[in-house]
């Protein structure tokens, strides 16, 4: 089934919105770029709720951001490809480099796969959350190891107890009286402006990536309007008309289109002399065969 959804299939025309609607709803999510499914943890988690219990939730790593942790989740993907007998074969180090045509190809290829499995029907017994977190149970426990100890350690100490709480009580009222509520506001107004420093920082670099990503098209596009075979044609005149517009507040698109307009009718203007030069030619030849005769 993999290897029959060719880049002419159907798959390859869903839109972003609709993918990224696909994963959210599915797997309970929030998603609003496609860049953010690029650690592979959601593609697992996909295949895990199309095949339950093929994939080993556990060693899926959602906080992934370094591209080493990335490239660990798609092994587990591979790992699954592999037993399942899919016959895909991932392209991984342009995944994790979070390009956004990349990432959103590889997501359709997937909702295709997934749908032709399940028929696009929603598994209801399968609890996304609950599985994202399976691998939280060890964290728990070591939670609950630690307050232990500290229980054991008050009942073998009991006077620690009373001094800890003695402790806990001066310093609140110390904290209380040099202004503590102040320094805590201050924490809070720092943490939310860190908080928005970041997200600008992350919105920076989506938009980095969509600049280099469209400007590598653009010049693709330019480089083959330049060669040699195509410097003269009227289309790749038309296109650098586009390219080297230096209104940037106007479109150019007009210029482009009433230049080509013009090319065409030119070609016709001339093909229809032709035709009555012709026509000429053959009304001479005939009257001279009957004077002749």
């Amino acid at each position: 089934m993999a290897s029959s959804i060719g880049m002419m299939d159907s798959a390859y025309f869903v839109g972003r919105n609709e993918i990224l609607t696909w994963i959210n709803n599915r797997l309970q999510l929030n998603l609003t770029r496609i860049e953010e499914a690029a650690s592979g943890a959601v593609q697992c988690q996909m295949m895990d709720m199309t095949y339950p219990g093929v994939v080993p939730m556990h060693k899926v790593n959602f906080d992934a951001k370094t591209e080493y942790d990335m490239i660990q989740n798609y092994k587990v993907l591979q790992d699954v490809f592999n037993k399942l007998k899919i016959e895909k074969h991932i392209e991984v180090g342009r995944l994790v480099k979070g390009r956004p045509l990349d990432n959103l190809e590889f997501l359709q290829w997937l909702k295709r796969y997934c749908d032709s499995v399940n028929g696009g029907i929603m598994n209801e017994n399968y609890n996304p959350v609950e599985r994202r977190n399976s691998k939280g149970g060890n964290r728990n426990v070591k939670g609950l190891k630690g307050s232990k100890s500290l229980q054991t350690n008050t009942m073998n100490h009991p006077g620690s107890g009373d001094s800890l709480s003695m402790n806990r009580t001066f310093g609140s009222k110390q904290l209380r009286s040099s202004g503590g509520a102040d320094g805590a506001n201050a924490s809070a107004d720092i943490q939310a402006l860190s908080k928005q420093v970041c997200d600008l920082k992350q919105s920076v670099d989506h938009l980095e990536k969509e600049r280099d990503f469209y400007f590598a098209k653009l010049r693709d596009i330019e480089i083959l309007c330049q060669a040699s075979a195509l410097e003269d044609d009227p289309m790749s005149l038309a296109i650098k008309k586009i390219l080297y517009a230096a209104d940037a507040k106007g479109s150019a698109l007009d210029e482009a289109q009433e230049y080509l307009n013009d090319v065409i009718n030119g070609v016709e203007d001339e093909g229809e002399g032709e035709g009555e030069g012709e026509g000429e030619d053959e009304g001479e030849g005939e009257v001279e065969d009957e004077i002749k005769t």
